[in-house]
Parts: C-alpha cells; sequence; structure tokens
C-alpha cells in the first residue's frame, strides 16, 4: 500500500480502540484515530469466532485489498482498524468493500469529489 503502514503491534491496537471513535454496520466495525504521521496505519482483526484460518484469511485478504484499491480516495494522517463480524464469513468481495467504504464515509475519512 503506498500511503498505508500496518498496525503490527498490541499496543497500537489497543490505542485505536481506546481513543478512536467507532463505527459499525452488518459487517464490519471501524475505529479511527488521529495520528501526527502524513500517512494512514491500517489493522485489521478478524476473530475464530468468525471462523477458522482458512475463511479469516480470506476476510482479511478482502479487507486489505479492498482498502489498496481505493487508498487513493482515503484522507491521510488516520489510525483505522477494522474488526470483522461473522456475517463476513459469507460476504461476497463488493459486499465487504461497499462496507468498508460505507464506514469510511460515515467517519468523513473519503476525500471530497471522491465516489
Amino acid at each position: 500500500m503506498e500511503f498505508t503502514e500496518s498496525l503490527k503491534k498490541n499496543y497500537q491496537f489497543r490505542f485505536v480502540y481506546n481513543r478512536g471513535r467507532s463505527i459499525a454496520n452488518r459487517l464490519l466495525v471501524m475505529y479511527v484515530v488521529k495520528n501526527s504521521l502524513q500517512t494512514n496505519r491500517y489493522g485489521i482483526s478478524v476473530s475464530k469466532k468468525v471462523g477458522n484460518s482458512v475463511v479469516r484469511s480470506r476476510i482479511t485478504r478482502l479487507l486489505r485489498e479492498s482498502y489498496r484499491l481505493n487508498e487513493k480516495q482515503i484522507e491521510r494522517g488516520f489510525d483505522i482498524v477494522v474488526i470483522a463480524r461473522a456475517g463476513a464469513k459469507t460476504a461476497a468481495y463488493k459486499e465487504v468493500e461497499s462496507a468498508l467504504l460505507h464506514l469510511l464515509k460515515k467517519q468523513r475519512l473519503l476525500k471530497e469529489g471522491s465516489l
């Protein structure tokens, strides 16, 4: 991802959970907090409650690809954590992408004039 780093450490995720604004839809939950960088930091969390490792990896790939393809439309300077809900287990790529864009729009992270 061109303008984005990954959140990898537990303390990074906890910071976003504790300080961030959350919003949810049927498939996803999103936490967002402003950072002091010129880039975004993006983390994905898929619990064992959602499915086995194959299902969790598939959802992670769908979320990462959805974000990557729409990255140029997303405002910079935020830490974003996306949590998959159980409904994402059977969702197709377009549904996951639509859910991600919906949450980004509700958090006002999409640039003006995009979409």
